[in-house]
């Protein structure tokens, strides 16, 4: 069986009441890490997070308030994170803002400033606020996985995908642009691109129920993925960016 070393690891989530923060909080857990739990506005889902996911003692996860748009906030977050267990060995940046509607119809020319600059300018500055807080101390503890979950992959000509793709681009060369730096210190850096995601099962459907073939990830699949990349199994995966097509 793979040891993934993950066991009394420490792991920061951000974004952890969402689908992926939330499957990737309990692939951890389930891997014997404690879990830091970042939250944005739901505090009674993160904290029942907490409680499902601390274990007899009470003490292997806890819920922290986290804020995209404040840029004190990555620093606190993990300050919190090293105070209440001594480090951080693992960050999970599933944290990311969304944009407003964009009209299915709307020429690119036309699309407001309001609608794209959450999903490009709020890809990035949240991440790497996070990542220079986090890689300070993994770098002085000379082990360290970090793991940034890019905005979803759409298909070409979708709506929206420019805008997208941008993101993913940038996430995936802050990664890259890092190698360099941080490898020698051993920390090792991703970016996890999901790719389209199945629609939620429904309440009626009976056992069995499978997705169609259209739809290919799920958030445990993604999570799968993010606790191999962030284990002491992967040795030498750095600066790539992973694309979870699953299907086609």
């Amino acid at each position: 069986m793979l040891d993934l070393g993950l066991e009394g690891r420490t792991v920061l989530v951000t974004g952890a009441t969402g689908a992926i923060g939330s499957a990737a909080a309990r692939a951890f857990a389930e891997q014997g890490a404690r879990v830091a739990l970042a939250f944005r506005h739901r505090r009674e889902a993160a904290e029942a997070l907490a409680v499902e996911l601390s274990g007899p003692d009470r003490g292997r996860a806890f819920a922290v308030p986290y804020a995209l748009d404040d840029a004190a906030s990555p620093r606190w977050v993990v300050a919190a994170v090293e105070e209440h267990w001594g480090g951080l060995d693992v960050l999970v940046a599933a944290a990311r803002r969304r944009g407003a509607r964009r009209e299915p119809h709307a020429r690119f020319e036309d699309v407001p400033e309001e609608h794209w600059r959450p999903l490009v300018a709020g890809a990035f500055a949240p991440a790497i606020r996070t990542v220079q807080w986090a890689v300070a101390g993994m770098r002085k503890r000379g082990w360290g996985r970090i793991a940034l979950v890019a905005p979803p992959h759409v298909p070409g000509g979708d709506p929206g995908g420019e805008f997208h793709g941008v993101a993913r681009a940038g996430l995936g060369g802050l990664v890259r642009g890092l190698v360099g730096e941080v490898g020698g210190d051993g920390v090792l850096l991703n970016a996890v691109c999901p790719g389209p995601t199945p629609p939620d099962r429904p309440p009626t459907a009976p056992e069995g129920f499978t997705t169609p073939e259209s739809s290919t990830t799920s958030p445990e699949d993604i999570a799968r993925a993010l606790v191999f990349l962030c284990s002491a199994a992967n040795g030498a995966i750095t600066g790539e960016t992973l694309t979870l097509a699953g299907r086609r």
